[in-house]
């Protein structure tokens, strides 16, 4: 049964910067995550970051039981942020 994308009206501020084995990765981790979307795998959604639409994404699992948003290097520029700035993340759709 396919699943049917859902509305969402999610924010929240975090910082860039999420250490996975050690290393700090260029990620913004969503605080709850898990509860909210009942799953601890994987999600696709479509949300924005500071204005900048990102369709599509994959929140991948943190490890700890969490989610986090990879924010490439092109998308960084644009926002004109880097590791340890803070961004508001608004979740608007999730796809599966």
């Amino acid at each position: 049964m396919p699943f049917e994308p859902v509305a969402l009206d999610h924010t929240f501020t975090a910082p860039i910067g999420v250490e996975v084995k050690g290393e700090t990765w260029a990620c913004v981790e969503m605080p709850g995550s898990a509860e909210f979307f009942g799953t601890g795998r994987s999600v696709r959604v479509d949300l924005t970051v500071d204005e900048v639409e990102m369709p599509n994404v994959g929140l991948m699992v943190t490890g700890t039981g969490g989610h986090m948003v990879s924010l490439n290097a092109a998308v960084r520029k644009k926002l004109g942020k880097g590791i340890g700035d803070a961004v508001t993340v608004h979740l608007t759709r999730r796809l599966r």
